[in-house]
Protein backbone atom coordinates (compact mmCIF):
# COMPACT_ATOMS: atom_id res chain seq x y z
CA UNK A 1 0.00 0.00 0.00
CA UNK A 2 2.75 2.42 0.88
CA UNK A 3 5.56 3.79 -1.20
CA UNK A 4 7.93 5.55 1.26
CA UNK A 5 10.64 5.55 -1.34
CA UNK A 6 8.51 7.78 -3.55
CA UNK A 7 8.33 10.62 -1.04
CA UNK A 8 11.05 12.71 0.61
CA UNK A 9 10.49 12.53 4.39
CA UNK A 10 11.85 16.06 4.76
CA UNK A 11 9.40 17.50 2.24
CA UNK A 12 6.26 19.23 3.48
CA UNK A 13 3.02 17.52 2.59
CA UNK A 14 0.12 19.73 1.43
CA UNK A 15 -2.52 20.16 4.09
CA UNK A 16 -5.45 19.69 1.76
CA UNK A 17 -6.56 18.60 -1.71
CA UNK A 18 -9.46 20.73 -2.99
CA UNK A 19 -11.73 18.46 -5.05
CA UNK A 20 -14.36 20.19 -7.17
CA UNK A 21 -16.37 19.73 -10.35
CA UNK A 22 -15.16 21.87 -13.25
CA UNK A 23 -18.04 24.02 -14.49
CA UNK A 24 -18.20 24.59 -18.27
CA UNK A 25 -18.45 28.10 -19.63
CA UNK A 26 -21.85 29.47 -20.51
CA UNK A 27 -22.58 29.52 -24.22
CA UNK A 28 -22.74 33.30 -24.47
CA UNK A 29 -19.74 34.97 -26.09
CA UNK A 30 -17.57 36.75 -23.55
CA UNK A 31 -18.91 34.71 -20.64
CA UNK A 32 -16.66 34.78 -17.59
CA UNK A 33 -14.72 31.90 -16.13
CA UNK A 34 -17.22 29.90 -14.04
CA UNK A 35 -14.39 28.39 -11.97
CA UNK A 36 -13.11 31.82 -10.88
CA UNK A 37 -14.95 31.56 -7.55
CA UNK A 38 -13.45 28.17 -6.75
CA UNK A 39 -9.96 29.57 -7.34
CA UNK A 40 -10.75 32.50 -5.07
CA UNK A 41 -11.91 30.11 -2.35
CA UNK A 42 -8.70 28.11 -2.76
CA UNK A 43 -6.54 31.23 -2.35
CA UNK A 44 -8.51 32.39 0.71
CA UNK A 45 -8.32 28.93 2.24
CA UNK A 46 -4.56 28.68 1.71
CA UNK A 47 -4.07 32.05 3.38
CA UNK A 48 -6.25 31.04 6.34
CA UNK A 49 -4.43 27.72 6.81
CA UNK A 50 -1.08 29.55 6.75
CA UNK A 51 -2.28 31.79 9.56
CA UNK A 52 -3.19 28.77 11.69
CA UNK A 53 0.01 26.75 11.17
CA UNK A 54 3.78 27.11 11.24
CA UNK A 55 4.30 26.15 7.61
CA UNK A 56 7.52 27.71 6.30
CA UNK A 57 7.65 29.99 3.30
CA UNK A 58 7.34 28.12 0.02
CA UNK A 59 5.83 25.00 1.60
CA UNK A 60 2.72 23.66 -0.20
CA UNK A 61 -0.46 24.56 1.63
CA UNK A 62 -2.96 22.84 -0.61
CA UNK A 63 -3.57 21.55 -4.12
CA UNK A 64 -6.24 22.45 -6.66
CA UNK A 65 -6.37 21.01 -10.17
CA UNK A 66 -6.71 23.94 -12.56
CA UNK A 67 -5.48 22.28 -15.74
CA UNK A 68 -8.56 20.34 -16.88
CA UNK A 69 -6.09 18.55 -19.19
CA UNK A 70 -6.48 14.82 -19.67
CA UNK A 71 -3.60 12.49 -20.32
CA UNK A 72 -0.83 10.71 -18.48
CA UNK A 73 0.90 13.81 -17.04
CA UNK A 74 -2.39 15.16 -15.68
CA UNK A 75 -3.35 11.81 -14.16
CA UNK A 76 0.14 11.30 -12.69
CA UNK A 77 0.02 14.68 -10.94
CA UNK A 78 -3.40 13.96 -9.46
CA UNK A 79 -2.24 10.54 -8.28
CA UNK A 80 0.80 12.10 -6.60
CA UNK A 81 -1.22 14.73 -4.75
CA UNK A 82 -3.94 12.29 -3.67
CA UNK A 83 -1.29 9.93 -2.29
CA UNK A 84 0.39 12.65 -0.22
CA UNK A 85 -2.15 15.25 0.92
CA UNK A 86 -3.22 15.23 4.57
CA UNK A 87 -6.90 16.18 4.17
CA UNK A 88 -9.39 15.77 1.31
CA UNK A 89 -11.81 18.71 0.84
CA UNK A 90 -14.67 18.02 -1.60
CA UNK A 91 -16.96 20.88 -2.72
CA UNK A 92 -20.46 19.43 -2.65
CA UNK A 93 -22.75 20.27 -5.56
CA UNK A 94 -25.06 18.27 -7.86
CA UNK A 95 -22.40 18.50 -10.56
CA UNK A 96 -19.77 17.17 -8.16
CA UNK A 97 -21.58 13.91 -7.46
CA UNK A 98 -22.24 13.30 -11.15
CA UNK A 99 -18.57 13.78 -12.06
CA UNK A 100 -16.53 10.64 -12.75
CA UNK A 101 -13.23 12.41 -12.05
CA UNK A 102 -14.46 13.70 -8.66
CA UNK A 103 -15.62 10.21 -7.72
CA UNK A 104 -12.21 8.84 -8.72
CA UNK A 105 -10.46 11.46 -6.57
CA UNK A 106 -12.59 10.56 -3.55
CA UNK A 107 -11.97 6.84 -4.09
CA UNK A 108 -8.21 7.30 -4.51
CA UNK A 109 -7.81 9.31 -1.31
CA UNK A 110 -9.92 6.98 0.81
CA UNK A 111 -7.80 3.96 -0.14
CA UNK A 112 -5.29 5.26 2.41
CA UNK A 113 -5.83 4.13 6.02
CA UNK A 114 -6.61 6.66 8.75
CA UNK A 115 -5.22 6.33 12.29
CA UNK A 116 -6.15 8.54 15.27
CA UNK A 117 -3.10 10.63 16.21
CA UNK A 118 -3.55 9.83 19.90
CA UNK A 119 -5.49 7.47 22.12
CA UNK A 120 -8.21 10.00 22.97
CA UNK A 121 -8.98 11.00 19.37
CA UNK A 122 -11.99 9.49 17.65
CA UNK A 123 -11.36 10.86 14.17
CA UNK A 124 -11.50 8.11 11.55
CA UNK A 125 -11.73 10.14 8.33
CA UNK A 126 -9.53 12.64 6.54
CA UNK A 127 -12.44 14.03 4.50
CA UNK A 128 -13.70 17.54 5.32
CA UNK A 129 -16.72 18.26 3.09
CA UNK A 130 -17.78 21.74 2.01
CA UNK A 131 -21.19 22.88 0.80
CA UNK A 132 -20.45 24.73 -2.42
CA UNK A 133 -24.20 24.98 -2.93
CA UNK A 134 -27.01 23.95 -0.57
CA UNK A 135 -27.71 20.22 -0.93
CA UNK A 136 -30.83 19.84 1.19
CA UNK A 137 -33.00 18.65 -1.70
CA UNK A 138 -30.45 16.16 -3.03
CA UNK A 139 -29.77 12.63 -1.84
CA UNK A 140 -26.07 12.19 -1.15
CA UNK A 141 -24.19 9.08 -2.24
CA UNK A 142 -23.58 6.60 0.56
CA UNK A 143 -19.92 7.54 1.08
CA UNK A 144 -20.90 11.18 1.66
CA UNK A 145 -23.97 10.42 3.75
CA UNK A 146 -21.88 8.34 6.18
CA UNK A 147 -19.62 11.24 7.19
CA UNK A 148 -21.99 12.71 9.83
CA UNK A 149 -20.59 16.20 9.29
CA UNK A 150 -22.07 19.24 11.09
CA UNK A 151 -22.22 21.95 8.42
CA UNK A 152 -24.11 24.31 10.75
CA UNK A 153 -20.88 24.81 12.73
CA UNK A 154 -19.58 26.95 9.86
CA UNK A 155 -22.45 29.40 10.32
CA UNK A 156 -26.22 29.41 9.59
CA UNK A 157 -25.93 31.35 6.33
CA UNK A 158 -23.32 28.91 5.04
CA UNK A 159 -25.48 25.90 5.96
CA UNK A 160 -28.51 27.45 4.24
CA UNK A 161 -26.88 28.86 1.10
CA UNK A 162 -23.47 27.27 0.53
CA UNK A 163 -20.15 29.04 -0.08
CA UNK A 164 -20.88 30.02 -3.68
CA UNK A 165 -23.80 32.23 -2.68
CA UNK A 166 -21.83 33.73 0.20
CA UNK A 167 -19.02 34.68 -2.19
CA UNK A 168 -21.26 36.10 -4.92
CA UNK A 169 -23.46 38.28 -2.70
CA UNK A 170 -21.81 41.15 -0.83
CA UNK A 171 -24.55 40.93 1.80
CA UNK A 172 -22.96 37.67 3.00
CA UNK A 173 -19.35 38.88 3.05
CA UNK A 174 -18.88 38.50 6.80
CA UNK A 175 -20.60 35.08 6.74
CA UNK A 176 -18.17 33.97 4.01
CA UNK A 177 -15.12 35.07 5.98
CA UNK A 178 -16.37 33.25 9.07
CA UNK A 179 -17.06 30.06 7.08
CA UNK A 180 -13.58 30.09 5.48
CA UNK A 181 -11.92 30.65 8.84
CA UNK A 182 -13.79 27.76 10.45
CA UNK A 183 -13.17 25.54 7.44
CA UNK A 184 -9.43 26.24 7.60
CA UNK A 185 -9.45 25.51 11.33
CA UNK A 186 -11.26 22.21 10.71
CA UNK A 187 -8.71 21.21 8.04
CA UNK A 188 -5.83 21.90 10.42
CA UNK A 189 -7.56 20.03 13.27
CA UNK A 190 -8.17 16.95 11.12
CA UNK A 191 -4.59 17.02 9.80
CA UNK A 192 -3.22 17.16 13.35
CA UNK A 193 -5.67 14.66 14.90
CA UNK A 194 -5.05 11.92 12.30
CA UNK A 195 -2.15 10.01 10.83
CA UNK A 196 -2.74 9.23 7.14
CA UNK A 197 0.49 7.75 5.76
CA UNK A 198 1.67 8.60 2.29
CA UNK A 199 0.18 6.07 -0.09
CA UNK A 200 1.27 4.46 -3.31
CA UNK A 201 0.45 6.44 -6.43
CA UNK A 202 -2.48 4.71 -8.08
CA UNK A 203 -3.29 4.62 -11.77
CA UNK A 204 -5.84 7.42 -11.48
CA UNK A 205 -7.67 6.88 -14.74
CA UNK A 206 -8.37 3.22 -13.94
CA UNK A 207 -9.88 3.96 -10.50
CA UNK A 208 -13.65 3.54 -10.00
CA UNK A 209 -15.87 6.34 -8.79
CA UNK A 210 -16.64 6.32 -5.08
CA UNK A 211 -20.15 7.54 -5.88
CA UNK A 212 -21.25 5.18 -8.62
CA UNK A 213 -24.81 6.27 -7.99
CA UNK A 214 -27.29 7.54 -10.52
CA UNK A 215 -30.77 8.48 -9.34
CA UNK A 216 -33.12 5.67 -10.42
CA UNK A 217 -35.37 8.08 -12.32
CA UNK A 218 -32.32 9.29 -14.27
CA UNK A 219 -31.47 5.76 -15.36
CA UNK A 220 -33.03 4.12 -18.40
CA UNK A 221 -32.45 0.41 -18.94
CA UNK A 222 -32.71 -0.31 -22.68
CA UNK A 223 -33.37 -4.00 -23.32
CA UNK A 224 -33.02 -5.55 -26.78
CA UNK A 225 -34.89 -8.69 -27.82
CA UNK A 226 -33.40 -9.87 -31.07
CA UNK A 227 -30.95 -12.36 -32.64
CA UNK A 228 -27.27 -12.37 -33.31
CA UNK A 229 -26.15 -13.54 -36.73
CA UNK A 230 -25.32 -17.09 -35.67
CA UNK A 231 -28.88 -17.87 -34.53
CA UNK A 232 -31.03 -16.29 -37.26
CA UNK A 233 -34.02 -18.30 -38.50
CA UNK A 234 -33.82 -19.67 -42.06
CA UNK A 235 -34.45 -17.06 -44.73
CA UNK A 236 -33.81 -13.99 -42.54
CA UNK A 237 -31.38 -11.45 -44.04
CA UNK A 238 -28.26 -11.30 -41.85
CA UNK A 239 -27.43 -7.73 -42.94
CA UNK A 240 -29.60 -6.36 -40.11
CA UNK A 241 -27.76 -8.23 -37.35
CA UNK A 242 -24.33 -8.40 -35.76
CA UNK A 243 -22.16 -10.51 -33.47
CA UNK A 244 -24.28 -9.58 -30.44
CA UNK A 245 -28.05 -9.39 -30.02
CA UNK A 246 -27.68 -5.74 -29.07
CA UNK A 247 -26.15 -5.09 -32.53
CA UNK A 248 -29.59 -5.34 -34.16
CA UNK A 249 -29.71 -2.72 -36.92
CA UNK A 250 -33.26 -2.76 -38.35
CA UNK A 251 -33.14 0.61 -40.15
CA UNK A 252 -29.98 -0.03 -42.14
CA UNK A 253 -28.79 1.65 -44.32
CA UNK A 254 -30.61 4.83 -43.19
CA UNK A 255 -29.37 4.57 -39.60
CA UNK A 256 -25.63 4.97 -39.05
CA UNK A 257 -25.44 2.80 -35.93
CA UNK A 258 -27.24 -0.16 -34.31
CA UNK A 259 -30.64 0.65 -32.89
CA UNK A 260 -29.57 0.38 -29.23
CA UNK A 261 -26.76 2.90 -29.75
CA UNK A 262 -29.19 5.22 -31.53
CA UNK A 263 -31.63 4.85 -28.61
CA UNK A 264 -28.87 5.71 -26.13
CA UNK A 265 -28.19 8.96 -27.97
CA UNK A 266 -31.87 9.90 -27.94
CA UNK A 267 -32.22 9.00 -24.26
CA UNK A 268 -29.25 11.19 -23.30
CA UNK A 269 -30.94 14.12 -25.03
CA UNK A 270 -33.84 13.59 -22.61
CA UNK A 271 -31.54 13.75 -19.60
CA UNK A 272 -31.34 10.00 -18.95
CA UNK A 273 -28.20 8.00 -18.26
CA UNK A 274 -29.05 4.91 -20.32
CA UNK A 275 -27.56 1.43 -20.32
CA UNK A 276 -28.06 -1.38 -22.86
CA UNK A 277 -28.88 -4.99 -21.99
CA UNK A 278 -30.11 -8.19 -23.63
CA UNK A 279 -33.77 -8.85 -22.81
CA UNK A 280 -33.02 -12.51 -22.14
CA UNK A 281 -30.85 -11.44 -19.20
CA UNK A 282 -33.35 -8.87 -17.90
CA UNK A 283 -36.61 -10.78 -18.06
CA UNK A 284 -36.32 -12.54 -14.69
CA UNK A 285 -35.92 -9.23 -12.89
CA UNK A 286 -38.70 -7.62 -14.92
CA UNK A 287 -41.20 -10.39 -14.25
CA UNK A 288 -40.20 -11.22 -10.69
CA UNK A 289 -42.81 -8.98 -9.08
CA UNK A 290 -40.29 -7.01 -7.01
CA UNK A 291 -39.71 -3.29 -6.83
CA UNK A 292 -38.30 -1.97 -10.14
CA UNK A 293 -34.84 -0.43 -10.07
CA UNK A 294 -35.26 1.97 -12.99
CA UNK A 295 -37.58 2.80 -15.89
CA UNK A 296 -36.86 0.92 -19.10
CA UNK A 297 -37.50 0.40 -22.77
CA UNK A 298 -37.84 -2.88 -24.66
CA UNK A 299 -36.72 -2.77 -28.29
CA UNK A 300 -38.49 -5.80 -29.73
CA UNK A 301 -37.57 -7.49 -32.98
CA UNK A 302 -40.74 -9.34 -34.06
CA UNK A 303 -38.59 -11.88 -35.86
CA UNK A 304 -37.44 -13.06 -32.42
CA UNK A 305 -41.03 -14.08 -31.65
CA UNK A 306 -40.65 -16.98 -34.07
CA UNK A 307 -38.51 -18.55 -31.36
CA UNK A 308 -40.93 -20.29 -28.99
CA UNK A 309 -38.78 -19.78 -25.89
CA UNK A 310 -38.44 -16.04 -26.45
CA UNK A 311 -42.11 -15.77 -27.33
CA UNK A 312 -42.97 -17.27 -23.93
CA UNK A 313 -40.62 -14.81 -22.20
CA UNK A 314 -42.45 -11.94 -23.87
CA UNK A 315 -45.80 -13.40 -22.75
CA UNK A 316 -44.54 -13.50 -19.16
CA UNK A 317 -43.34 -9.92 -19.46
CA UNK A 318 -46.71 -8.83 -20.86
CA UNK A 319 -48.63 -10.47 -18.00
CA UNK A 320 -46.39 -8.89 -15.35
CA UNK A 321 -47.96 -5.44 -15.78
CA UNK A 322 -44.55 -3.77 -16.04
CA UNK A 323 -45.84 -0.35 -16.99
CA UNK A 324 -42.46 1.22 -16.24
CA UNK A 325 -41.00 -0.52 -19.32
CA UNK A 326 -42.08 0.94 -22.65
CA UNK A 327 -42.25 -1.35 -25.67
CA UNK A 328 -41.07 -0.23 -29.11
CA UNK A 329 -41.43 -2.53 -32.14
CA UNK A 330 -39.41 -1.25 -35.12
CA UNK A 331 -40.68 -2.59 -38.43
CA UNK A 332 -38.75 -1.38 -41.43
CA UNK A 333 -41.05 -0.78 -44.40
CA UNK A 334 -38.01 -0.88 -46.71
CA UNK A 335 -36.94 -4.35 -45.55
CA UNK A 336 -38.35 -6.89 -48.08
CA UNK A 337 -38.45 -9.65 -45.45
CA UNK A 338 -40.55 -7.46 -43.14
CA UNK A 339 -42.96 -6.58 -45.93
CA UNK A 340 -43.38 -10.24 -46.89
CA UNK A 341 -43.95 -11.50 -43.33
CA UNK A 342 -45.75 -8.50 -41.84
CA UNK A 343 -49.03 -10.35 -41.29
CA UNK A 344 -47.82 -13.53 -39.53
CA UNK A 345 -45.27 -11.72 -37.37
CA UNK A 346 -47.81 -9.05 -36.47
CA UNK A 347 -50.13 -11.80 -35.24
CA UNK A 348 -47.35 -13.27 -33.11
CA UNK A 349 -46.77 -9.85 -31.62
CA UNK A 350 -50.48 -9.39 -30.83
CA UNK A 351 -50.61 -12.77 -29.10
CA UNK A 352 -47.43 -12.27 -27.06
CA UNK A 353 -48.15 -8.65 -26.09
CA UNK A 354 -51.94 -8.86 -25.78
CA UNK A 355 -52.23 -6.67 -22.67
CA UNK A 356 -49.51 -4.25 -23.75
CA UNK A 357 -51.21 -3.65 -27.09
CA UNK A 358 -54.60 -3.25 -25.44
CA UNK A 359 -53.51 -0.16 -23.52
CA UNK A 360 -51.77 1.43 -26.53
CA UNK A 361 -54.25 4.29 -26.84
CA UNK A 362 -53.97 7.52 -28.82
CA UNK A 363 -52.30 10.37 -26.98
CA UNK A 364 -53.56 13.95 -26.69
CA UNK A 365 -52.06 14.61 -30.11
CA UNK A 366 -53.84 11.58 -31.53
CA UNK A 367 -50.56 9.86 -32.35
CA UNK A 368 -51.55 6.22 -32.40
CA UNK A 369 -48.98 3.51 -32.93
CA UNK A 370 -50.45 0.88 -35.21
CA UNK A 371 -49.00 -2.45 -36.33
CA UNK A 372 -46.50 -0.70 -38.56
CA UNK A 373 -46.25 2.51 -36.53
CA UNK A 374 -42.45 2.43 -36.42
CA UNK A 375 -41.93 1.76 -40.08
CA UNK A 376 -39.05 4.23 -40.37
CA UNK A 377 -36.25 5.70 -38.29
CA UNK A 378 -38.23 8.95 -38.10
CA UNK A 379 -41.15 7.07 -36.56
CA UNK A 380 -38.80 5.51 -34.02
CA UNK A 381 -37.29 8.91 -33.15
CA UNK A 382 -40.79 10.29 -32.54
CA UNK A 383 -41.92 7.32 -30.44
CA UNK A 384 -38.92 6.87 -28.15
CA UNK A 385 -39.26 10.12 -26.13
CA UNK A 386 -42.93 9.40 -25.45
CA UNK A 387 -42.18 5.81 -24.44
CA UNK A 388 -39.25 6.78 -22.21
CA UNK A 389 -41.13 9.54 -20.38
CA UNK A 390 -44.22 7.38 -19.96
CA UNK A 391 -42.01 4.66 -18.44
CA UNK A 392 -40.42 7.23 -16.13
CA UNK A 393 -43.82 8.42 -14.88
CA UNK A 394 -44.99 4.84 -14.31
CA UNK A 395 -41.77 4.04 -12.45
CA UNK A 396 -42.27 7.05 -10.19
CA UNK A 397 -45.85 5.99 -9.47
CA UNK A 398 -44.73 2.44 -8.75
CA UNK A 399 -41.92 3.39 -6.38
CA UNK A 400 -44.13 5.89 -4.53
CA UNK A 401 -46.77 3.27 -3.74
CA UNK A 402 -44.48 0.24 -3.33
CA UNK A 403 -44.71 -3.20 -4.86
CA UNK A 404 -48.04 -4.90 -4.35
CA UNK A 405 -49.91 -1.69 -3.53
CA UNK A 406 -52.38 0.09 -5.72
CA UNK A 407 -51.40 3.50 -6.97
CA UNK A 408 -53.76 6.37 -6.25
CA UNK A 409 -55.69 7.00 -9.48
CA UNK A 410 -54.83 10.18 -11.30
CA UNK A 411 -57.64 12.76 -11.40
CA UNK A 412 -60.11 12.02 -14.16
CA UNK A 413 -60.33 14.56 -16.93
CA UNK A 414 -63.93 13.61 -17.72
CA UNK A 415 -65.28 16.78 -16.14
CA UNK A 416 -62.83 18.89 -18.11
CA UNK A 417 -63.79 17.24 -21.40
CA UNK A 418 -67.57 16.87 -21.19
CA UNK A 419 -68.83 14.84 -24.09
CA UNK A 420 -65.45 13.12 -24.59
CA UNK A 421 -64.44 9.54 -23.82
CA UNK A 422 -63.11 10.08 -20.28
CA UNK A 423 -59.69 8.49 -19.87
CA UNK A 424 -59.42 7.65 -23.55
CA UNK A 425 -60.11 11.26 -24.54
CA UNK A 426 -57.35 12.36 -22.19
CA UNK A 427 -54.87 9.94 -23.71
CA UNK A 428 -54.76 7.80 -20.55
CA UNK A 429 -54.75 4.02 -20.59
CA UNK A 430 -58.07 2.44 -19.59
CA UNK A 431 -58.01 0.67 -16.24
CA UNK A 432 -57.33 -3.04 -16.48
CA UNK A 433 -60.16 -5.39 -15.58
CA UNK A 434 -60.40 -8.96 -14.39
CA UNK A 435 -60.13 -9.96 -18.04
CA UNK A 436 -56.55 -8.70 -17.93
CA UNK A 437 -55.50 -11.22 -15.28
CA UNK A 438 -52.49 -13.37 -16.28
CA UNK A 439 -54.73 -16.44 -16.28
CA UNK A 440 -56.74 -15.11 -19.21
CA UNK A 441 -56.80 -17.43 -22.18
CA UNK A 442 -54.40 -16.64 -24.97
CA UNK A 443 -55.82 -15.33 -28.17
CA UNK A 444 -58.80 -13.54 -26.58
CA UNK A 445 -59.86 -10.60 -28.67
CA UNK A 446 -59.29 -7.12 -27.21
CA UNK A 447 -62.13 -5.37 -25.43
CA UNK A 448 -64.40 -3.13 -27.43
CA UNK A 449 -62.60 -0.02 -28.51
CA UNK A 450 -59.10 -1.41 -27.95
CA UNK A 451 -56.60 -1.08 -30.74
CA UNK A 452 -54.23 -3.99 -31.37
CA UNK A 453 -50.80 -3.22 -32.66
CA UNK A 454 -47.15 -2.67 -31.79
CA UNK A 455 -44.75 0.19 -31.47
CA UNK A 456 -46.26 1.39 -28.20
CA UNK A 457 -45.13 4.73 -27.00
Amino acid sequence: MYDPGGWDEDASRPYFFLSYAHTPKAGARGAGDPNHWVRQLYRDLCEAVLQLTTLPAGAPVGFMDESMHQGELWADRLSHELASCRVFVPLYSPRYFSSLACGQEWHSFTQRPVYPANRDSDRTSGVVPVLWVAMGQYKLPEVAGQLQFNHASFGPDYAAEGLYALMKLSYFRSAYELAVHRLARRIVEVAEDTVIPVGRKLDFQSQPSAFNVVAPTKQLRISVLSYHRAELPPGRNADYYGARRTDWHPYRPVAERPLAEHAVRLAKQLGFQPSVHEFDEEVEELTGGGQPTAPGLLLLDRWALRDERRRELVRRFDRSNTGWVGVLEPWNQDDPDCVEHEGPLGELSDQALRLTHRVARPSFQGLAAGPTGLASLEDFDDALPRAAMKAKYAFEDRTRTGAGETATPRPSLRDAFRGGRGREAAGLAPPRTDDDHPASAEGDSPQDGAEPGGGNA
